[in-house]
This record gives C-alpha cells, structure tokens and sequence, in this order.
C-alpha cells in the first residue's frame, strides 16, 4: 500500500517535456541544407543522364528511318543495340538514385543521432526526468502543450549549426 502511493507522489514530481521531433526536423536548418545539397546533386546528376537519353532519342528515331531502307538483318541488330543502351541508361539511372538516397541517409542517420544526443543533454542540464518524443514515430498520444520544448530546443540546434556546430551545453532553463 505504501509503495504504491510512494510512487504516485514522486510521478507527479517528475519534470517532464515532450519534443515534436517530425517538427523539429523540420525546422531544423542542417537538415534543410542536406536536403537542399542533395536536391541539386539529384538535379546535376538528371542532367547528365537527360543528355544520355537524348542522343538515345535521336539514335532511336534515326533507326526508325533506317531501318525500312537498310534491311531486316541491320534492323535486328540495331534493336538488339538500342534496347541494350536502353536498359544501360535505366541502370545507371538507378545507381545514381541509389547512391543519393544512401549518402543522404547516411548524413540523416548521423543528423538524428546528434539531435538525440542534444536532446539528452538538454535534459540533463534542465533537471528534466522524462523527454517524450511526438511526431511520425509517436510515442506519446496526449500532452498538454506546456510541455512541449521543441521550439527552444529547435532554436538552440538552429543556433548551434549556425555558429559552426561548436559543442556547446544546452542552456539552462528557467524553472517554473
């Protein structure tokens, strides 16, 4: 009987938060800017491979014409030529689909593990028993609103980045 009272008091003594991390991402300038670096890869690459494709176009084109004067023998080999740059340019089209979404994830994953580690220090220095996540992987169905620091925690990151990424403690937050 004790026990479960003693617990009930000292839950609700508990100093806890919750951070909208979908949001949080969102707003977060670094992962904009990787966003961002590799919208414009993903655009050089397209324009690399939309020449390839082309000249593919063209050369297809000028098969069709050749094709009724040079014979049936020239045709099916000219065929068998094009369809096999085709799949070329597919696979290559892929791989470097591939690569981006493999580097970016990679800069994510690394973004995401330094934002967590942030947010436990966070906690550690405001004297925070409980941070909740919310957002795409929710963990918490309720919360009253005054709970939520994902506005100061997203500024404190955006300043952060913004000032080089120097590790610097998160600041102290005054008591209520």
């Amino acid at each position: 009987m004790f026990s479960c009272n003693n617990a009930t008091q000292s839950s609700s003594e508990h100093k806890t938060a919750y951070v909208d991390t979908a949001k949080l991402l969102e707003e977060n300038d670094e992962a904009k800017d990787i966003e961002s670096k590799y919208k414009t890869k993903s655009q050089e690459m397209g324009r690399e491979l939309e020449g390839e494709a082309k000249q593919f176009q063209s050369d297809a084109a000028t098969f069709q014409r050749d094709a009724q004067v040079k014979g049936m023998a020239w045709a099916q080999q000219k065929s068998a030529e094009l369809q096999k740059r085709e799949q070329q340019l597919g696979m290559k089209q892929q791989a470097m689909l591939q690569t981006l979404q493999q580097e970016s994830g990679k800069e994510m994953d690394s973004l995401v593990k330094r934002i967590k580690e942030y947010i436990k220090d966070y906690g550690k220095k405001n004297s925070y028993e409980y941070i909740y996540g919310t957002g795409d992987a929710a963990s918490i169905l309720y919360a009253k609103e005054g709970y939520d620091i994902t506005e100061k925690v997203s500024k404190e990151l955006n300043e952060k980045y913004k000032a080089g990424g120097k590790k610097e403690e998160p600041k102290a937050e005054e008591k209520k």
